[in-house]
């Protein structure tokens, strides 16, 4: 069989089985636990979630396991482009799940391109030339992401948790409104409401054409056709990913930044992350803003998207003066923020307030709100980390809380995170700036390095942005670590086992007495030796 018989193959195989789950996921829907929403009596439960992302389902299974009578309602307003999805809110459809898998096919790209020098060539013993296929991955996204909706409507009827494909909102703080799509409304009594209902990208209003024209993360992952050259308006981490597979897939990316990128994160690895993406080709927009968007005819009859954009040539300050632009392209990502998701929810009549700018509630540490029966976990409570992992475990604890006599409220420091840009970063607790700033400059150390994997030797690949650093300060008496910061590839997967001696309170003794796996990645921290104080350089040699 030659490799395009294969390939067609491989793709009618994947069609079948997409086929065969769409078709066991509507003729299994008669068999599951869900409530249907014409019925108008009232029905009462011990537990109320609204929102059905990663925390509400985690908080709701919990305390069904816990013997409470439990309901999550879910339902997903489309976005201006009109795209709407299934259970499991936005890591599962529209976040960590679908960006990761499209992370991999970009580095599948880079792998591929880096095969001749490990002996990989094609019959004329040429480097492989390869194409790739835009429908086909957003197809297998696609069939992934509909297993993870049926696989979360299964676990909710094995759980004996009631699902309500229905928006709720508040009548009082007992009493939740549920509305289906249909328009029948119900209405749902609780002891304790939980509100889970996420964040949603948010438009610059301002600027002309933006929600008419532009796309956000809610629409990257279904798009019919490939985006082909791209615009990403944004310095956030969704921004840099999203530009960051999609040059990677081979579509000309450029990003409109209009301050620091990744502010939450250590700048000076942030600045690694965006010289690496624009070694890669990526063409970054700095100190601009967009102006409006609009749709045009070139030249050549071809439909595209103009944006006009003014950048700030005045560095020193915010009034400096301003250059006018214009850039044609196919598609424009905005990726300017988010916002929970709680506009509709009726929370006046609760009393409950939100943050101005991010429609964000406060919540105390026992996840309350200021009514002592509704909470909040999530990327809808105000200053808590917007990660699936946080909202999972401070829904099961929150649970635990309410049902079990447990105290242990949700640990929000030492989270573990990682930017999934070409080349990751991962990293946990205090950057460099925080530490100083917590404990005094005279306190805090750091232990670094620039390091270059050994697979980058082979294919000659550039590790300048290859980089570790040990945040330490003196406190009780040791040096105990307090962040890593770190730039490489996998650099998710060593955080991860890092992060749980540093959340022990590890010092940098203890990493430096621990013998390294040789060779890999994660060696390079237990190595580290060089401090910034030394003045040293920290670039290290090779084995």
């Amino acid at each position: 069989m030659n490799k395009m018989a294969s390939l067609s193959s491989k793709k009618t195989g994947f069609l079948s089985s997409l086929s065969y789950q769409v078709r066991h996921l509507t003729m299994s829907r008669a068999n599951c636990n869900i409530i249907n929403s014409n019925n108008n009596s009232n029905k009462y439960y011990d537990l109320v979630v609204i929102g059905g992302g990663s925390g509400g389902l985690a908080c709701s299974k919990e305390a069904s396991q816990l013997g409470k009578k439990v309901a999550v309602l879910d339902y997903v307003s489309p976005s201006p482009q009109g795209t709407s999805w299934g259970l499991g809110g936005t890591c599962v459809n529209v976040g960590c799940i679908p960006k990761k898998l499209m992370h991999q096919a970009s580095l599948i790209h880079s792998a591929v391109q880096d095969s001749y020098s490990y002996g990989w060539m094609d019959s004329n013993n040429a480097s492989l030339n390869v194409t790739h296929d835009w429908n086909l991955l957003v197809d297998n996204v696609r069939n992934h992401i509909l297993s993870l909706n049926w696989g979360h409507r299964v676990q909710l009827k094995e759980k004996k948790v009631d699902y309500y494909n229905c928006f709720g909102r508040f009548v009082d703080n007992h009493t939740i409104e549920a509305t289906d799509k249909n328009g029948k409304k119900m209405s749902l009594s609780a002891d304790n409401i939980v509100i889970a209902v996420g964040g949603r990208p948010a438009f610059p209003d301002q600027v002309p054409g933006a929600r008419e024209f532009g796309i956000s993360s809610d629409d990257i992952f279904f798009l019919k056709e490939p985006p082909g050259k791209t615009l990403v308006v944004g310095a956030s981490y969704v921004a840099l990913e999203c530009a960051g597979f999609l040059n990677g897939l081979g579509y000309e990316t450029s990003v409109m930044i209009r301050s620091q990128p990744l502010k939450a994160f250590d700048e000076h690895l942030s600045k690694l992350v965006l010289d690496h993406m624009e070694a890669e080709g990526v063409e970054f927009l700095r100190d601009s803003t967009p102006l409006r968007v609009d749709r045009i005819i070139n030249e050549s009859g071809k439909t595209e998207l103009q944006v006009s954009y003014s950048t700030r040539t005045d560095n020193s300050n915010n009034n400096g003066s301003q250059e006018m632009h214009k850039v044609a392209v196919d598609t424009v990502l905005f990726a300017t923020g988010r916002r929970a998701a709680t506009t509709d929810l009726k929370l006046d009549i609760l009393g409950i307030q939100t943050d101005v700018s991010t429609c964000q509630i406060p919540v105390d540490d026992n996840d309350a709100t200021s009514l002592p029966n509704v909470f909040v976990i999530g990327d809808a409570a105000l200053g808590r980390p917007e990660l699936t992992p946080v909202a999972i475990m401070s829904g099961k604890l929150l649970a635990k809380r309410l049902y079990s006599n447990s105290s242990e409220l949700m640990d929000y420091k030492m989270v573990p995170t990682t930017v999934f840009t070409p080349l990751e970063y991962g990293a946990i607790g205090f950057t460099e700036r925080q530490a100083i700033d917590q404990f005094g400059e005279e306190n805090v150390e750091v232990f670094h390095a620039f390091y270059k994997p050994l697979e980058y030797y082979l294919p000659f690949r550039n590790s300048n942005q290859c980089y570790i650093k040990v945040v330490c300060a003196a406190t009780e008496g040791r040096e105990r670590v307090v962040g890593l910061h770190m730039t490489g590839p996998n650099a998710g997967e060593v955080v991860q086992g890092f992060a749980v001696a540093i959340k022990r309170g590890i010092t940098m003794r203890d990493i430096q007495s621990t013998v390294g796996i040789h060779p890999t990645v994660a060696e390079e921290v237990v190595k580290l030796h060089i401090t910034k104080s030394s003045g040293e350089d920290p670039t290290v040699t090779a084995c």
